[in-house]
């Protein structure tokens, strides 16, 4: 398989995506790197300063967009590129190998280092955060506002006239000046500039041209011979490249940007490609960063990829010498301009609204819950959900485990102290000294990103001594690589994730097994030490249940294998799943609970059965009391199931209760959950108080009652 990664999210990438959709690449491998899951299209920003356009408007979740394309999709921050070894460094983790790459990450804004941008000012870069710190600054806002904006470029403009329109229809008196050191839209004509003047004086927007900035402060704007003051300000001054090209001693220009040639490579280099405004073309270094030139980028670097993949002649780009511009005044009209002509009225804003909406809708894949967006603008039709699920998901099903389990006639050994009959997913070993604690535990990957399963899958299997109250102390590893891997590459990545949570708890990676099979598996097995183990039989009628970790993995991960589920869902998902159970565990062992297990493949509902069938109890759940990860009731409540939720789902002859979205969270199937624990009232806030200050977020969720391995919901 030929290694194609894709780093950035931006306008040239995800028409890769959306191309690759309709015509996949063969013999490759697609990953897309990205530092955060959703990309914010900078056209329509100005509208959304404006109140014109909601947040979700101008959004691109990649994440599913790169799914429905058979993309692999690497959340993280890429710092640089060795092209000599054909890596790609990530920050927190290791490096990944590419054969072929391309970049689109963007800019960011000048003069970010003058005293006090970073501290008082709102840089327009990078765009989500933009965002949010706007909205925030909107909902903050007191009843008059002094607001600033520096840098007099076509974003300045817009961005001062539509903040401007946003305060006002707040109730805001607001008083706006635009500062710029040279003069406003300077690589415009002068006809443009009459006209934007001429807007500026009819709302009372001051327009202060030759005014160099040297200071921001928290009330103010230091410019060279005065201050200006200032409620807010708005830091728009021009693009600038990261440091990520010259961290890679690739070929840059002055402000840092990489060179690349008319067929979008950078320069001296084959296999490497940059578009958008993190590149400057060597033929037409004076193209200006506007999105228009990423967009039309897009077609030729989708055909070069192809044709580098496949050996073949690569196609020129050529830079369009103009384009028409269209400035948003914020209140329904705009500016445009192009060779010097210009047009204004409420007709050019409707325009550029129905050309931006247009173009997103090419991308936007998922409507606000998840549902597939209704056009289809020749797109296949979503794959099948019928695909098998990994991670706990995949476990063999509690009626058929206990089956086979009953057709065995195992033998006991005085020297081990819990085994098969005990049912609490440890092995413990008598030696004089104390218990020696063993467990097991192995899945197919969930995600297909081999540092994440390896960091997850040794989550998954510490939790069950962690449970138990027993501190592990080895493991030793198992891994399946897939047969069309770079076996090396793969068994790196899973062990490098492995060994952030091992060396996060202690614990040694001491050895392991691999072979070669149709997919990625990872297990692991491990050995801890202890006096004895806190079971899962110590309920008390009167007991709270208190669970540490919201429910969800398993149909959050099924819908995110056919592209289904929202980017932030998954990521939110990830984070929570990456986080292990050792200061849980330690809560309990230190606090000396009485029942306690973790919740995984058989889901909540078949975890407390084990708990309550082990001390002949029964127990009440209030059903909205269930802590849920975001997304993962939205898709219950559409009908979306893990493939092992059925199976689950049979335990429900034994509860009773009223039925909905909730109610299923209850059989879904999860991977590296948190902890069930069960304890006496009186020990509640002493408990929680200890979870919360080991990062869990507990939620007590029902109490155990007189009965008989039954649960009743309300």
């Amino acid at each position: 398989m030929n290694e194609l990664v894709l780093v950035g999210g931006g306008h040239s990438h995800v028409q890769l995506l959306r191309r690759w959709i309709m015509e996949p690449l063969l013999d490759t491998r697609v990953t897309v790197v990205v530092d955060r899951p959703v990309a914010v299209y900078s056209g329509m920003v100005p509208g959304l300063v404006a109140g014109q356009y909601a947040r979700r408007d101008l959004e691109i979740d990649v994440r599913p967009l790169a799914r429905r394309a058979g993309a692999r999709v690497i959340t993280a921050a890429a710092t640089s590129i060795d092209p000599e070894a054909r890596t790609i460094r990530l920050r927190d983790r290791p490096a990944i190998s590419y054969d072929l790459a391309s970049v689109n990450i963007g800019s960011t804004v000048a003069l970010q280092d003058l005293p006090g941008v970073r501290e008082h000012a709102i840089a327009t870069r990078p765009i989500g955060r933009f965002v949010e710190r706007f909205e925030q600054l909107v909902s903050e806002i007191g009843e008059s506002c002094k607001l600033v904006v520096v840098g007099g470029g076509a974003g300045g403009v817009e961005l001062a006239f539509c903040a401007r329109e946003r305060l006002l229809a707040r109730g805001v008196d607001v008083q706006v000046t635009l500062v710029d050191g040279s003069r406003i839209l300077a690589r415009t004509s002068d006809a443009v500039r009459a006209r934007v003047s001429a807007a500026a004086e009819s709302r009372g927007i001051v327009l202060r041209e030759g005014a160099r900035v040297v200071a921001v402060h928290a009330d103010s704007v230091e410019l060279e011979n005065e201050r200006l003051p200032a409620d807010a300000v708005l830091w728009v001054t021009g693009a600038t490249s990261t440091s990520f090209f010259t961290d890679s001693g690739l070929p840059t220009e002055a402000r840092g940007f990489v060179v690349v040639d008319s067929q979008l490579r950078v320069q001296g280099q084959h296999d490497l490609f940059a578009v958008g405004d993190c590149a400057v073309l060597a033929d037409w270094p004076e193209v200006p960063k506007a999105g228009v030139y990423a967009v039309r980028q897009g077609p030729i670097l989708e055909a070069n990829l192809r044709a580098r993949l496949a050996d073949r002649p690569l196609r020129r780009y050529r830079a369009q010498r103009d384009f028409f511009s269209l400035l948003n005044l914020g209140d329904g009209s705009a500016i445009g301009f192009k060779w010097g002509r210009t047009v204004q009225g409420r007709w050019a804003f409707r325009w550029k609204d129905r050309i931006d909406r247009a173009f997103m809708e090419r991308f936007q894949v998922l409507q606000e819950h998840g549902e597939a967006e209704a056009f289809t603008r020749g797109l296949p039709p979503m794959p099948p959900m019928d695909a098998p699920c990994g991670g706990c998901a995949a476990k063999v099903g509690p009626d058929a485990l206990s089956a086979a389990l009953r057709r065995l006639d195992v033998p006991t050994h005085p020297d081990v102290a819990v085994g098969i009959a005990e049912a609490e997913d440890v092995t413990a070993i008598r030696r004089p000294d104390g218990l020696v604690v063993q467990s097991v535990d192995a899945f197919p990957a969930f995600v297909d990103d081999p540092w994440l399963v390896g960091r997850i899958a040794a989550v998954n299997a510490l939790s069950d001594l962690q449970a138990k109250g027993i501190a592990p102390t080895a493991a030793m590893a198992l891994v399946t690589v897939p047969e069309d891997a770079d076996a090396e590459e793969w068994l790196f990545q899973v062990l490098a994730g492995a060994r952030v949570t091992l060396d996060a708890e202690g614990v040694a990676l001491s050895g392991g097994h691999s072979t070669v099979g149709p997919q990625l598996v990872v297990g692991f097995s491990v050995t801890g030490f202890g006096q004895g183990i806190i079971g899962k039989g110590g309920l008390d009628v009167g007991d709270l249940l208190v669970l540490t970790r919201p429910l969800g993995t398993g149909v959050l991960f099924h819908a995110d294998m056919a592209g289904r589920a929202e980017g932030p869902w998954i990521d939110g998902a990830l984070a929570r799943m990456s986080r292990g159970n050792g200061p849980a565990g330690r809560v309990v062992s230190e606090l000396g609970l009485k029942a306690s297990t973790d919740v995984t493949g058989f889901g909540l509902a078949g975890h407390l059965l084990e708990m309550l069938r082990a001390a002949d109890r029964a127990a009440e759940l209030v059903l909205g009391d269930l802590p849920a990860l975001a997304g993962a009731l939205e898709l219950l409540e559409r009908g979306e199931r893990s493939t092992f939720h059925e199976q689950n789902r049979r335990l429900s002859r034994a509860i009773t209760g009223p039925t909905g979205p909730r109610y299923e969270l209850l059989f879904d199937p999860q991977t590296a959950g948190g902890l069930l624990l069960g304890l006496p009232p009186d020990r509640l806030q002493e408990v929680l108080d200890a979870l919360r200050a080991g990062g869990d977020e507990p939620a007590v969720i029902g109490a155990v009652i007189e009965g008989a391995g039954t649960i009743r919901c309300l």
